[in-house]
């Protein structure tokens, strides 16, 4: 048995048991992966993989206790590569943050920042993307932390933790009708036309929840997952927006105007999610400290656990 083999199948699992697509992802060529997939089924003495002609259709059942021990093994493997890392030099190495574009826009340059200063050279990898996507990258440990409001939690391999609380403001043109309301009200805001993000992005599902208990039905005719682009169709007139307080600065996105709304919606949460079980560089527990100060490192470190 060899720990390529052990790889090899992990990575067919993982690409919904597609061996040309795991091929790919492992730049190598699709018949060696089959043939070493085959050699390690004769070791077994069992079929990891359930077949139709030449095509894989499933995990046989001694299959799935075999990934899931693969994936274990694999991982204590990164995990000694990681901590000999550390062992040698603390102060170098490369910190993977997947996250979407509202965290990585506006909540995260501080920290970021303030990591940069003290770890000038560790190398600092941002990947982008929908909540789902990054809590993926991040239980398949492609990236090293996932930051995200939703998404999360669809994962039982990650460790998930509170990272920090936010609310809602609602941005409008200068001379808007809302500017004169002494205080919002969503009876006030549903019926006008409504800029906000899509569904599964900014803690859109808890917004809607709000109108829904009100018994009332917004009219939202715009959706993305940006805010600066909702702040730009406000500003030619489309409507209003509802978005993260942190993403209005009233200086540099003035002349729209910002209301808060945090009366109107409950508190989101943002959230942290580690692979579990995984060895976390001493410098990836000094970014979560910079980004949440009561992430200690001996906090996660017993989550992840």
């Amino acid at each position: 048995m060899k720990l390529q083999q052990l790889n090899y199948i992990r990575e067919i699992t993982r690409r919904d048991l597609s061996i040309s697509a795991a091929a790919d992802a492992l730049h190598t060529s699709q018949p060696g992966i089959s043939n070493q997939v085959q050699l390690l089924e004769h070791e077994l003495g069992f079929k990891i993989f359930e077949r139709h002609g030449k095509r894989l259709v499933d995990l046989t059942p001694a299959g799935k206790l075999v990934i899931d021990m693969a994936d274990r093994v694999l991982l204590d493997i990164e995990n000694i590569k990681q901590l000999a890392a550390d062992t040698r030099n603390d102060q170098t190495g490369t910190l993977s943050i997947g996250t979407t574009h509202t965290q990585a826009r506006y909540a995260l340059p501080k920290a970021i920042k303030a990591f940069s200063q003290r770890y000038p050279k560790v190398h600092l990898n941002m990947v982008q993307g929908t909540p789902t996507e990054i809590a993926e990258m991040a239980a398949t440990g492609k990236v090293d932390i996932a930051i995200a409001t939703e998404g999360l939690g669809q994962f039982d391999r990650l460790v998930i933790l509170p990272c920090y609380q936010w609310n809602r403001s609602i941005v409008v043109p200068p001379d808007h009708p809302l500017l004169d309301e002494k205080q919002l009200t969503l009876e006030s805001i549903y019926h006008y036309p409504i800029l906000t993000y899509v569904m599964g992005f900014t803690g859109r599902a808890q917004q809607d929840q709000a109108f829904i208990e009100k018994g009332l039905t917004p009219n939202v005719v715009f959706t993305a997952t940006d805010a600066d682009v909702i702040k730009t169709y406000v500003e030619l007139g489309l409507g209003i927006g509802i978005i993260a307080s942190m993403a209005f600065d009233p200086v540099k996105d003035a002349p729209l105007q910002g209301r808060d709304a945090s009366h109107l919606f409950k508190t989101s949460t943002t959230q942290l999610g580690i692979r579990r079980g995984s060895y976390l560089r001493s410098y990836g527990y000094a970014f979560i400290e910079l980004l949440a100060p009561q992430l200690t490192k001996h906090v996660v470190q017993t989550a992840i656990a």
